[in-house]
């Protein structure tokens, strides 16, 4: 499954940065609206001479793909405009400078010309050219990664019931027809990018629906686009559900997952043909383009008759020069390229090199010609990686030069910067360069940094692609620190200075992983701007970091006075997921004898190492940041031969340092809100068993925190849930009810009453609105949650839950234990909890040790070994 639905895909970074100015401008705002780009209303022409040529001038530019050279004259033409309060005028030059703008991806400057082009339709109350204007606004908007901002704009807060003022109402109630099915396309653009596809198709049936009605081609080819992408998108959350679902072992789900998406594929293509037929039968040959390029990834993986690839290598020929004819040649190049990968850094074979290697210095030679600085920056950088993949590290080198120069000379083209920055770095390390390597691998960061947010956040579909096309860059910089932190030659001084800055990478790494995550809804709030390890000379902590590379993985202990400590696991990645796993499948064998062996040999894989150093320094609490597979188990069971690892020191987890608050818990005003399922429910057509003794749970909790609110089954809803939030402070939220955590953040929710189905992204919502008017919830308890083994990228969501929720701690389970034992645990738990001597932490592991000493059934990890604390553990 992996080859067929991964293979011949672009390098998914590189695809939106390539294809950018490509869709963007052939979307509904820029072909077809009252006034497109490249039209004028008659006002805009019959005042003075010079600033109609001057506005003619930008057409001319616009019209031959120069953007740049457009906007000049256009901002003259606005100056002399405002200078003689021509305003009707200035509002229309206003309309192509955002166009323009927004096709370089300068979206600030664009939303600001749209803003003042708006304020001034409202003014003369002309109501159709505010709709179609908030059409365009909204776009730009879900460009950048604010789909729900677009979706208000559009359409809020429902369809059934927008506000009077918002785009799609006004062009009902104007009754303009254009402008609505433009309204429509958006909004389901805007729901695709946020990741609800569902409704995204409903909305754009009914644009295309409007726009065939209407006869209006453009409409149409540009909606069947959004459908197509849509359909892909659908796709691709099927494939990774049946990767998860193959990793733990459920090979039924997983062929049920696969022909789902392989229906959405045939879907995606069917409608792909149709875009295509229209721009054929109407002579578009941008269009024909768009539609092939479209259609090869959803081709490949049906393992249909490559007709796309042949009749888009055909068509780009035929094409004048244009940037979208560079990013189109660049674009088919990778698709020549046959890989079983989506690795920025991956070097495959090609089915044809030599023409390969022909496209890519035909798309250098057009930008060049072009004058083109952005088109020239990505044609060289993919030339520099063609040569890089030979081998040829100096011939590699000069192009991957080149594309930095030309990305520099972009003020905005940062999006290239950083991977030509890395290219260099890689080809540095690959001639023996490991300081240059490691300079460069720095800026190369730095600037990811910079857009990070913009690149993770202003596609949904990105995120599929997250560990080959951003991750890699972070691992591989820190592979070569700790090489360097290795060596015996290396002073103990300058080892704690390497480590630290592994760290920190480390930790900017788990913020970018936890952004991909949870997507554009995303809130990471630092505490610390810095990692800064909460571990000083007057704590008993001690930090453990993971890091997984291919061949092996690093483990890193720092102490209480500042000092760190490395040791490695020697065993490949894979090698080390099957141990993980044996462990984790030993832990949940509830009616099997316990067997201590995998949990003693991860002991001396990751603790026996630092064994003394611990003792040493009096450690009694262990806070691990974990990587991939490891965020899967519980430390807290790991065994030495005679006692379970929390028998010696209290246990928590937490994503990274950086998003961890070291406030302490106020003990004086503890009260909670505590929410509980005890019936049967069916979610998705999935039975949940009831769970009888949350009952009794829910009044323990109520008891051993007085003034706390119990809210059972039909009480329990996500409306009720709000208004509870909206009119008291709780610092503590129990929710004990089924929960899953998988490989996204819509297959990651709980189960609440009436079969209502509550995702972590819509809990967020609820506790990120209380959280304006009041602190963070100090304490997120969910107990009956599970998630699958093996599944890392699940875990990850686990993992963040306390990040993405607004809490600064969370107490969640890892797998489902009986609701008897589970009620127990969440009891001790609180009753610890009171004493504002001991922390979360410790209030955890005295629950989970009095099970362990009162023998018994309990007695065995399964029972305890689930329930990990997140986040904050003091």
């Amino acid at each position: 499954m992996k080859s067929q639905h991964r293979r011949f895909r672009i390098r998914p970074f590189l695809l939106v940065l390539f294809l950018c100015s490509f869709t963007f401008s052939l979307s509904l705002s820029q072909v077809s609206l009252t006034l497109t780009p490249l039209q004028f209303n008659p006002i805009a022409t019959a005042q003075t001479l010079n600033p109609n040529q001057l506005v003619e001038q930008g057409i001319q530019h616009y019209k031959n793909g120069d953007v740049y050279g457009a906007i000049e004259p256009w901002q003259t033409a606005l100056t002399h405009y405002q200078d003689t309060n021509k305003r009707a005028s200035a509002a229309i030059v206003q309309e192509n400078l955002a166009r323009a703008y927004q096709h370089l991806n300068q979206s600030e400057k664009a939303l600001t010309y749209w803003e003042n082009a708006i304020a001034y339709y409202r003014q003369i109350a002309d109501a159709p050219q505010v709709a179609r204007l908030l059409v365009e606004k909204a776009q730009t908007y879900t460009n950048i990664g604010q789909p729900r901002t677009a979706i208000a704009l559009l359409c809020n807060p429902s369809p059934n019931d927008c506000t009077s003022d918002s785009a799609l109402a006004l062009a009902r109630s104007t009754q303009n027809k254009p402008t609505e099915a433009a309204a429509l396309g958006s909004l389901g653009e805007a729901l695709r990018r946020r990741g609800d596809y569902k409704s995204a198709l409903t909305y754009l049936q009914a644009s295309l629906d409007l726009a065939t009605e209407m006869g209006n081609i453009a409409y149409q080819t540009s909606t069947l686009t959004r459908l197509g992408n849509t359909y892909l998108s659908l796709a691709n959350i099927h494939y990774r559900r049946a990767n998860s679902a193959t990793i733990r072992g459920d090979t039924i789900q997983a062929d049920k997952l696969k022909k789902q998406a392989l229906n959405y594929d045939s879907e995606a293509l069917t409608v792909f043909q149709t875009s295509l037929n229209l721009a054929q039968t109407h002579n578009e040959p941008l269009g024909q383009l768009r539609s092939l390029l479209n259609a090869i990834t959803p081709e490949y993986r049906t393992q249909s008759t490559r007709h796309a690839l042949k009749q888009a290598l055909s068509l780009l020929d035929t094409l004048p020069d244009s940037r979208d004819k560079v990013y189109g040649a660049i674009d088919l190049a990778h698709v020549l390229t046959q890989g079983d990968t989506n690795a920025t850094t991956q070097c495959v074979t090609p089915e044809s090199p030599n023409q390969t290697l022909h496209l890519l210095q035909q798309a250098v030679a057009i930008a060049q010609r072009l004058q083109d600085n952005r088109a020239q920056s990505f044609a060289l950088g993919e030339l520099g990686h063609f040569y890089e993949c030979r081998q040829n590290y100096s011939q590699a080198l000069d192009y991957t030069q080149q594309a930095r120069l030309a990305a520099d000379q972009d003020l905005l083209a940062k999006d290239s910067l950083y991977l030509w920055e890395w290219q260099a770095a890689r080809l540095y390390n690959a001639q023996g360069n490991p300081t240059q390597a490691i300079e460069t691998y720095d800026r190369a960061i730095a600037t990811l940094e910079s857009i990070r947010g913009d690149i993770l956040l202003a596609n949904r579909d990105i995120q599929f692609d997250f560990r080959d096309t951003v991750d890699p860059l972070y691992r591989q910089l820190i592979e070569l620190r700790l090489e360097r932190a290795s060596l015996s030659s290396t002073p103990p001084d300058q080892k704690t200075k390497t480590l630290t800055s592994v760290l920190n990478t480390v930790d900017s790494l788990k913020l970018a992983e936890l952004q991909d995550y949870f997507g554009g809804d995303c809130v990471l709030t630092a505490f610390n701007q810095e990692r800064v390890d909460l571990v000083g000379e007057n704590t008993a902590t001690a930090v453990f970091s993971s890091i997984i590379l291919p061949d092996r993985t690093a483990i890193i202990a720092s102490f209480p006075n500042g000092e760190k400590r490395l040791t490695w696991i020697n065993t490949d990645r894979e090698t080390l997921r099957q141990e993980i796993n044996t462990f984790r499948r030993g832990l949940e064998s509830f009616f099997r004898t316990y067997n201590p062996q995998p949990a003693q040999k991860l002991y001396d894989w990751i603790i026996r190492p630092f064994a003394a150093d611990l003792d040493q320094a009096n450690i009694k609490t262990l806070v691990f940041i974990q990587d991939g597979i490891l965020r899967s188990i519980p430390m807290a069971a790991l065994h030495d031969g005679e006692k379970f690892l929390v028998q010696n020191y209290a246990i928590a987890t937490t994503p990274t340092l950086t998003l961890t608050d070291p406030k302490t818990l106020n003990r004086e005003d503890l009260l909670a809100l505590a929410l509980g399922l005890t019936q049967p429910a069916i979610i998705d057509g999935r039975e949940f068993p009831p769970l009888p003794n949350v009952s009794w749970e829910i009044n323990q909790v109520k008891t051993l925190l007085p003034r706390s609110k119990g809210l059972l089954d039909e009480d329990f809803t996500s409306t009720r849930l709000q208004q509870e939030l909206n009119q008291t402070v709780y610092p503590i939220l129990h929710i004990a009810t089924h929960g899953e955590f998988g490989g996204d953040p819509e297959n990651t929710f709980i189960v609440t009453g009436n079969n209502e189905k509550l995702t972590i992204t819509e809990l967020d919502r609820k506790l990120r609105t209380v959280s304006r008017r009041s602190d963070p919830v100090e304490l997120l308890t969910l107990t009956a949650c599970q998630t699958a083994a093996g599944d890392d990228r699940a875990a990850l969501g686990l993992a963040g839950v306390a990040v993405q929720a607004g809490a600064r701690s969370a107490l969640a389970s890892l797998w489902f234990i009986d609701d008897a034992t589970t009620a127990q645990i969440a009891t001790d738990f609180y009753a610890n909890l009171r004493d504002s001597s001991i922390s979360k932490a410790e209030a955890l592991s005295m629950a989970q040790v009095s099970l362990i000493e009162a023998g018994g059934r309990t007695a065995h990890p399964a029972y305890w070994a689930a329930f990990i604390l997140i986040g904050n553990w003091l």
